[in-house]
């Protein structure tokens, strides 16, 4: 019997989603770069509390736009499974109930996992829904 709903899994970091959709027997992985700066890089020359504060509000704005971009690419799933290293995974989870954007039954798990390698995140989609 296959099965007709599309599910998908979501590994989050602070700097990159990595998107699992498995469907109807085919499968599709799409990665998202969050674009967040570290401000360790950022010149010292310039005043640093006016800086720390534009660095913080811009980093704010780019990382809202992230997870509104993994919201996107997720929205037509019917199961969502999301997992994880840092608290980007829970953050994640809070912006879907606060914005209503997903129907929030659809969250199936959030997990906390260790740094993975793009295959061990695919297989560990596959495992995940194997049932």
């Amino acid at each position: 019997m296959k099965n007709w709903k599309k599910q998908t899994g979501v590994w989050i970091d602070a700097s990159e989603a990595i998107i699992v959709t498995l469907f109807d027997g085919g499968e599709n992985v799409t990665e998202i770069k969050s674009g967040i700066e570290n401000i360790i890089y950022q010149d010292d020359k310039i005043n640093k509390v006016t800086h720390r504060h534009q660095f913080e509000q811009q980093n704010n704005n780019q990382f809202d736009h992230f997870l509104s971009d993994v919201m996107s690419q997720v929205k037509e799933s019917d199961e969502l499974f999301i997992f994880g290293p840092s608290e980007t995974k829970t953050q994640l989870q809070r912006k879907i109930y606060d914005e209503h954007f997903i129907d929030y039954r659809k969250l199936i798990d959030v997990q906390t996992t260790t740094k993975m390698t793009p295959t061990e995140i695919l297989a560990s989609v596959r495992e995940f829904y194997k049932n």
